[in-house]
């Protein structure tokens, strides 16, 4: 007799959510997707497409979508998040209730919560009282688009649990989409928050009309700084070098296509950050995350220096020749 397939409700319909469900039901999983507007989900379950963010591409047939949150955890094995980092801990309060006593989380999120300085895994617990061996985070090289489109891509599923890593890279793996697993989640999480905050500055470089060498600076040392935390917070360095630290950090600060390099870019032109929000259009959590992050280094007593840039940049407590000064002009050091 065969095996029952396997359930999963993905929160939200953003682009990731949707590379998500997609590689998931690709993968043998029924997948439901939970749209908060009525217009996504008719449109997912009437076209098999998402008509607010891939129109173009065709989903498949086992992806369905509902406004409904219980009927989306209905039956499920894993509830997959990706909503805003900083609208989490309210969202999840509603949902709590609906989540089945077996039911496996997975966060896609990237950020960290202002005032807590909180991973998201870490609020996710502390709402839902789910234990840590149900509890994963999937990271890594992850452009949306490309995904969507079936290019080649991997990601690493942490998870405390070798079992539960093992059960999502399985539910997750596809012949485009390769997961590989971790215990680390500590360290996942913070690669995939800090790179955004360092892809801000290679943006605001590309805009600047600074060249390559700036960008290659900043992507390795801003590696540094990433191990650097994730370290003093008991990851393993060697978690930041593979593909949920310097994989994500190297394909979010290359590509046109991530959103952070993108809203970088537009301060680096000379955008305000309220200008650059309404021409970026989604969700930026570098913008969000990098106060937090910052408050998180000097918890640690862990030196930051472009994570501190970057945060007085946003709240405008320096110009933009002030924060390349500040970083070009730190005393000299030797490299480790």
């Amino acid at each position: 007799m065969s095996q029952p397939r396997s359930r999963a409700a993905v929160f939200s319909a953003g682009s990731w959510g949707t590379a998500v469900a997609k590689i998931m039901a690709d993968a043998g999983t029924d997948v439901t997707v939970h749209a908060r507007r009525s217009e996504i989900a008719d449109g997912i379950n009437a076209t098999h497409r998402n008509p607010g963010y891939f129109p173009d591409i065709e989903l498949p047939a086992t992806l369905t979508a509902t406004t409904d949150p219980a009927t989306a955890l209905d039956g499920a094995n894993y509830l997959v998040l990706s909503i805003p980092a900083q609208s989490l801990r309210t969202s999840l309060a509603a949902w709590a209730p609906l989540i089945g006593p077996d039911t496996v989380i997975m966060s896609l999120m990237k950020g960290i919560e202002l005032g807590s300085g909180l991973r998201a895994s870490q609020v996710i617990t502390e709402v839902t009282g789910v234990s840590e061996e149900r509890m994963a985070v999937l990271s890594g090289p992850n452009l949306a688009r490309e995904i969507m489109a079936g290019q080649p891509a991997a990601a690493t599923v942490a998870c405390r649990d070798e079992d539960t890593a093992r059960r999502l890279q399985q539910a997750c793996h596809t012949p485009y989409f390769r997961p590989y697993t971790s215990t680390d989640v500590t360290g996942c999480e913070l690669g995939g928050a800090v790179k955004n905050v360092i892809a801000l500055a290679v943006g605001i470089a590309s805009g600047m009309g600074l060249g390559d060498n700036a960008s290659a600076m900043l992507i390795t040392r801003g590696l540094a700084e990433t191990t650097r935390l994730a370290a003093a917070m008991g990851a393993h360095p060697g978690t930041l070098a593979g593909l949920a630290g310097l994989g994500d950090l190297v394909a979010t600060c290359s590509s046109p296509l991530s959103r952070n390099r993108t809203f970088g870019t537009h301060l680096g032109q000379g955008m305000s950050v309220e200008q650059a929000t309404a021409a970026t259009r989604t969700t930026t959590e570098g913008v969000k995350s990098a106060e937090a992050i910052l408050a998180l280094a000097r918890a640690h007593d862990v030196e930051m220096p472009i994570t501190e840039v970057m945060s007085d940049l946003l709240h405008d407590k320096i110009s933009l020749g002030q924060a390349t000064a500040a970083l070009m002009q730190r005393p000299p050091k030797p490299e480790r």
